[in-house]
C-alpha cells in the first residue's frame, strides 16, 4: 500500500489550527482524498480539488462558521505544501545548501550563514539580538529560534516595543493592579507572565524609554518584576529575543540607550541581510509569495514575464521581503486574468528604476566566477530587452553567435 502523504512530515505547523478547532468540538484530519461529510477542506498547492488535503469533520456547521474554518486549512494548506516541497526538493540541493528553513525562504551564501546560526543559538537560552532593516524578517528568524529550541512546548509571546506609549507599554509588559490608575477595574497579567517557560520577541527595543528599560533589565538579570501598581514581586522565567533596526551602538554613546542592557540583550546578534545584498533569492521569493496568492481563482497558474522579472531583479528593494511580497500581490490583483503579468503593471518606482550598470551591489557575489555571470547576465538581459527578445540581432551587439547566446539565456532563465 502506498504510504500517505503526510508520512515523514514535520506538522507543527497544523497544531495551532488543530487546537483552535477542538475548542470549538471540530477535529481537523488529514485525509488522501476529499470526504464527504466535512464541513471544510483545503486541498494542497499543486493537488485536485478531489486530492489530499486537509479536512475538518463536523456537523451543522453555519456558513460564517465554514469561511472561517476554510480559510484557516489554506494557511495551513499552504504551509504544509511548502513542506512537502522542501522535502521532495532536498535531494537535489547542493551538500549542505538550504532553499527554505524554519519557514525563511532563501538559498544566497548570506542566508546559508543565517541557518547554521539560528541551528547553534536555539537549543541555548541565551538572549538574543536580531538587528536588520524594516521587512528583512526579524519576526520570522526570532520564530524559528523558538520552534527549535527547548522551549518550543511554550508561548512565542511578541509585542512592539514602538505600539504603545510609556504608560500602556509598562502595564502591557508587566501587567497591573486593580485601582492602579483609570480604567484598571481588574488586576491584569502583563506578557512577560503570558510568556513564562516560553520565549519573548521584543520588537523595536530600540524605542523603549529609559523608565522601563531599567524594568526589563531587571526581568533579564534577576528574572523578577512587580506589576503596575503592585508590590508583590513576581517570578518568570523567559527567554529574551528583541530586534531593532535602530544602531544601538550610537543611542549608547548618544546616551539614548542604556549601556548595561545594550550588553545584556546583545549577548547573542544577529544581523540580517537586505534583499539587495541577496538578489539572487529574489526569483525564488517571487515563486513563493505566487504560489501564496494562488488561492485567489483568478491567481492560479500566474507568472511573469521575463521583462517583469528582471525589472524586480534589478531594483534595490529599500523595504525589503516585505515590499517584494506586497508588490507581487499588487501585480496579482492588478493582471485580473491574465495568464502572465506584464512589466507595465508593476509600479512606476520599480518600472522606472535605472540600475547603476557599473555598480554591482555588496553580497551579490562571493567569487570571482559569480561575479563574472553576474555580469554576463545583466548585459544578456539587456540586450534582448532593447531588441525586444530578438536573439539573433541581441547576438550582433554582443558580438557571440546566436547558438551561444540561446545557451545563455536558457542558463539565465532569461527567456
Amino acid at each position: 500500500m502506498r504510504a500517505p502523504w503526510w508520512q515523514g512530515l514535520d506538522l507543527r505547523v497544523l497544531r495551532h489550527v488543530r487546537g483552535v478547532l477542538r475548542r470549538r468540538g471540530l477535529e481537523l484530519t488529514l485525509v488522501e482524498h476529499r470526504p464527504g461529510d466535512a464541513g471544510a477542506f483545503a486541498a494542497l498547492d499543486g493537488d485536485t480539488p478531489n486530492g489530499a488535503g486537509l479536512a475538518v469533520i463536523g456537523p451543522e456547521l453555519s456558513a460564517p462558521e465554514v469561511g472561517l474554518i476554510e480559510h484557516m486549512l489554506g494557511e495551513a494548506a499552504l504551509d504544509v505544501g511548502l513542506a512537502l516541497r522542501d522535502r521532495d526538493e532536498e535531494p537535489e540541493l547542493e551538500a549542505g545548501k538550504r532553499v527554505r528553513y524554519a519557514g525563511i525562504l532563501g538559498a544566497a551564501p548570506n542566508m546559508q550563514a543565517l541557518y547554521s546560526l539560528i541551528e547553534r543559538v536555539a537549543p541555548t537560552d541565551s538572549t538574543v539580538l536580531i538587528q536588520g532593516e524594516n521587512g528583512t524578517g526579524k519576526e520570522l528568524v526570532a520564530r524559528a529560534i523558538h520552534t527549535r529550541s527547548l522551549r518550543s512546548g511554550h508561548r512565542f509571546v511578541v509585542t512592539n516595543c514602538s505600539a504603545f506609549n510609556d504608560n500602556l507599554l509598562d502595564s502591557e509588559l508587566f501587567g497591573h493592579k486593580r485601582g492602579a490608575f483609570t480604567g484598571a477595574v481588574s488586576d491584569k497579567a502583563g506578557l512577560f507572565e503570558t510568556a513564562d517557560l516560553g520565549t519573548f520577541f521584543l520588537d523595536e527595543i530600540g524605542d523603549m524609554s529609559p523608565t522601563l528599560q531599567v524594568k526589563v533589565l531587571r526581568v533579564l538579570q534577576e528574572g523578577t518584576f512587580h506589576r503596575v501598581g503592585d508590590t508583590e514581586t513576581r517570578k518568570v522565567d523567559v527567554r529574551i529575543i528583541a530586534a531593532t533596526n535602530r544602531d544601538l551602538t550610537a543611542m549608547v554613546r548618544e546616551g539614548s540607550y542604556r549601556e548595561d542592557l545594550f550588553y545584556r540583550i546583545n549577548v547573542i546578534n544577529v544581523t540580517l541581510p537586505a534583499l539587495r545584498e541577496r538578489r539572487g533569492d529574489v526569483a525564488l521569493l517571487v515563486e513563493a509569495f505566487l504560489s501564496r496568492q494562488s488561492t485567489q481563482a483568478k491567481a492560479r497558474g500566474k507568472k511573469l514575464s521575463a521583462e517583469c522579472m528582471q525589472r524586480l531583479l534589478e531594483y534595490p528593494w529599500p523595504g525589503n521581503v516585505r515590499e517584494l511580497e506586497n508588490e507581487i500581490e499588487r501585480l496579482v490583483v492588478l493582471s485580473g486574468n491574465d495568464p502572465v503579468i506584464a512589466e507595465s503593471l508593476l509600479s512606476p518606482r520599480i518600472r522606472t528604476y535605472t540600475p547603476d550598470p557599473d555598480a554591482i551591489a555588496d553580497g551579490d557575489v562571493d567569487s570571482l566566477p559569480a561575479a563574472v555571470e553576474a555580469l554576463e547576465r545583466k548585459m544578456i538581459s539587456a540586450a534582448m530587452r532593447r531588441h525586444s527578445g530578438n536573439k539573433t540581432r541581441a547576438a550582433e551587439e554582443l558580438k557571440v553567435s546566436r547558438r551561444n547566446l540561446i545557451r545563455l539565456v536558457q542558463k539565465y532563465e532569461l527567456e
